[in-house]
C-alpha cells in the first residue's frame, strides 16, 4: 500500500521566544516492511542545525527556534510504501542492547495494579506470542480507550488506577506489563490510516515485544490487532519520551503557548 502522509506541528507564543531547541522524531523508518519513497521536512520560525540517529536508530532533527519568533511550524510529508507481515519486524537491530528494553522507566513502571493484572500468564500461557496477544486484550479490558483524561505525564499505573487512557498509555502498560512478564518490550510512535479524509490531533503509538523466534513483534492495543499495511513505524524508544514526534525546550518570558497538530494519512 502506498500511503500520503502530511504531519503539521504549529506551536503559537504568547510572546516572542528569545531561544529555543527542539528534536523532531518525523522521518519513517525504511525496514523490510516499509519503504520510504520520498520524504520532506520544513520549518518557519525556526533552522535546521543538524541531523542524527539517536540510541533507538531513530532519525532526529535538531532546529533552533528564531530569536523574537512568535510561531513555529513544522510540515513533514512524504510517501511511504507498506506491506503486511501479520505485526512482525524482525530481529533486533539499532545501538541500544536488546536487555534495555527489559528495564523499567519512570512512565512504565510495573505498579501493583499492572503487576497483578499480568499475574499468572507465564503459566496460562506457555507460548509467549499467544501471551503477549492475551495481555494486549486484558490491557484493553483494564483501560478504556478515553480520550483528555490522561496527557504525556501520565505514568502506566496512573492510567491503571483510573481505568481510562489512550494509545500512548495502553502502550506504555503493555510495555511495563511485559518487561514484569520477563519480556523486552518497546514503544512505537507512527501513523495509521483510518478514514480517507480523516484528520487526526496525534500521532499514533503502539507497543512492541521480543518474541523468541520471531524477534520484535507489533501489538497495537487500542485496535485489537498486530499492525498490518496501514501502518507506518516512525520511530521507538522505551517510552514515550524516547519516540515523541517532537520535544524540546524554549528560552524566555514567552507567556503560554498553544500547539495544534493536523495528521492525514491517505491511500
Amino acid at each position: 500500500m502506498l500511503l500520503n502522509i502530511t504531519h503539521r506541528t504549529t506551536y503559537t507564543y504568547e510572546r516572542p521566544v528569545n531561544y529555543g531547541l527542539q528534536q523532531l522524531r518525523l522521518l519513517p523508518k525504511t525496514r523490510a516492511e516499509q519503504d520510504v519513497v520520498n520524504w520532506d521536512t520544513q520549518v518557519e520560525g525556526a533552522k535546521k542545525e543538524l541531523t542524527f540517529h539517536d540510541h533507538h536508530n531513530n532519525h532526529v532533527t535538531m532546529i533552533s527556534v528564531a530569536d523574537g519568533a512568535s510561531q513555529i511550524t513544522i510540515v513533514s510529508q512524504g510517501q511511504v510504501r507498506t506491506s503486511d507481515t501479520n505485526g512482525v519486524i524482525g530481529e533486533h537491530s539499532g545501538f541500544a542492547p536488546l536487555w534495555y528494553f527489559a528495564e523499567g522507566t519512570p512512565l512504565t513502571r510495573a505498579g501493583a495494579l499492572t503487576r497483578q493484572m499480568a499475574k499468572g500468564m507465564n503459566s496460562d500461557f506457555p507460548d509467549e506470542l499467544e501471551r503477549m496477544h492475551a495481555l494486549s486484550n486484558r490491557v484493553l479490558e483494564a483501560v478504556t480507550w478515553t480520550q483528555g483524561e490522561t496527557d504525556v505525564t501520565t505514568t502506566a499505573e496512573d492510567a491503571m488506577r483510573d481505568g481510562r487512557g489512550v494509545c500512548q498509555d495502553h502502550a506504555h502498560i503493555f510495555c511495563a506489563a511485559a518487561r514484569s512478564l520477563g519480556l523486552p518490550a518497546r514503544y512505537v510512535s507512527g501513523y495509521l490510516k483510518t478514514d480517507e479524509d480523516a484528520v487526526h490531533d496525534a500521532a499514533h503509538a503502539w507497543a512492541e515485544a521480543y518474541i523468541t523466534g520471531l524477534g520484535w513483534v507489533g501489538f497495537d492495543i487500542s485496535n485489537g490487532i498486530s499492525p498490518d499495511e496501514r501502518y507506518v513505524r516512525v520511530a521507538t524508544g522505551r517510552d514515550y519520551r524516547d519516540a515523541a514526534p517532537v520535544s524540546g525546550i524554549s528560552f524566555g518570558d514567552h507567556g503560554g503557548e498553544k500547539l495544534a497538530v493536523a495528521i492525514q494519512v491517505q491511500q
